[in-house]
């Protein structure tokens, strides 16, 4: 799994797509399959990579330090064990709500594997140039 940069958040945040479940928001922005000789420039590699580059955004309104690891921990190993389509090239970040602590690690693991599952069903075998 690819990890994101500032900008790839930023513009996830102001270009991409929501998915909202009972514990987290999911943002999603599919990606060119060729990069551009600015995402090039600006991303080196990682904007040649397939599939999947997952974030996490937990802010400070969450809770404390220990709380938002938790939360980051948790997420990290959910998208582990829900591993996302290779075939669909996407950035996603996703957001915990306030719930997310008292959460089950099922009912987690499950909101991901959906939120999986809706981007590959909205973007998945077609490039972002023909849904335009």
């Amino acid at each position: 799994m690819r990890l994101l940069r500032h900008a790839d958040f930023e513009r996830v945040y102001k270009m991409g797509r929501r998915h909202f479940s009972a514990s987290m928001t999911v943002f999603y922005l599919p990606r060119p399959e060729e990069p551009t000789q600015e995402a090039r420039r600006v991303c080196g590699r990682a904007a040649a990579t397939p599939g999947l580059r997952v974030g996490f955004t937990v802010g400070r309104a969450l809770g404390g330090a220990v709380d938002r690891n938790r939360m980051k921990r948790r997420l990290r190993e959910a998208t582990r064990l829900a591993p996302p389509p290779a075939e669909v090239n996407a950035d996603v970040v996703i957001n915990p709500k306030k719930s997310f602590l008292a959460t089950d690690f099922e009912a987690v693991l499950n909101e991901v594997r959906r939120a999986f599952v809706v981007i590959e069903q909205k973007l998945g075998g077609r490039s972002p140039k023909e849904k335009a």
